[in-house]
């Protein structure tokens, strides 16, 4: 049985998202974040600083939204689904995850960390600007190689697409601009139907807690 503990609009829904691409069965624990219970102790034994996503499927416990969504591909997944069948495209899916999460969410995150996820003490919003400045410059980067037609890797939508539009998201929350191009395909990933039902399930689960 596969559960996955998760908080709405955090990057457990990458995980639900996946799940739900996948059509896999899976129970879906709401762990309510802003009351704290993060850092209880339940959860504390699932992920080191009391984050989320966690997930589990069988004796397997895993943490970090990439690794999640890597492992359900490889181990769920149909070869030329989320991940492709080749060898180098599956690289090249990595290649663009990992830019993804280091040159495009790091930025968001710093926006994210200063506006709301810190403690107020602790927030610089000097910091801001800055943040916004270097996500900018890594949509520049992004458009060198990619301009919004078609996928990130060969002829179909693939974890990397999903982590993209995803973070491409977070960047529309937090108020940055996206070009045009980038905008439009992030709209043609987040209205997949998977999505849909990945928000859904969060939502009740939150509302069932």
């Amino acid at each position: 049985m596969i559960t996955l503990y998760g908080f709405p609009s955090s990057r457990s829904l990458r995980v639900a998202w996946t799940l739900e691409e996948l059509g896999l069965e899976y129970e879906y624990r709401h762990v309510d974040m802003m009351a704290g219970e993060g850092q209880g102790e339940a959860h504390l034994a699932r992920h080191p600083d009391g984050k989320v996503p966690v997930l589990e499927d069988g004796e397997l416990r895993l943490f970090e939204s990439s690794a999640i969504c890597r492992y359900l591909a490889e181990h769920h997944g149909e070869p030329g689904g989320l991940l492709p069948a080749s060898v180098e495209d599956r690289a090249r899916v990595d290649q663009w995850m990992s830019f993804v999460l280091s040159e495009l969410e790091q930025p968001l995150w710093t926006q994210g960390k200063h506006k709301f996820a810190l403690p107020e003490a602790q927030r610089v919003p000097a910091v801001l600007p800055t943040a916004a400045w270097e996500f900018q410059r890594a949509l520049a980067a992004l458009e060198r190689r990619f301009d919004g037609e078609g996928w990130l890797v060969g002829e179909g939508f693939t974890l990397a697409d999903l982590l993209l539009a995803h973070t491409l998201s977070w960047g529309v929350k937090f108020k940055n601009r996206l070009p045009e191009s980038l905008e439009a395909y992030r709209q043609r990933c987040v209205s997949r139907p998977a999505l849909a039902r990945a928000v859904e399930r969060e939502q009740r689960a939150a509302e069932s807690a």
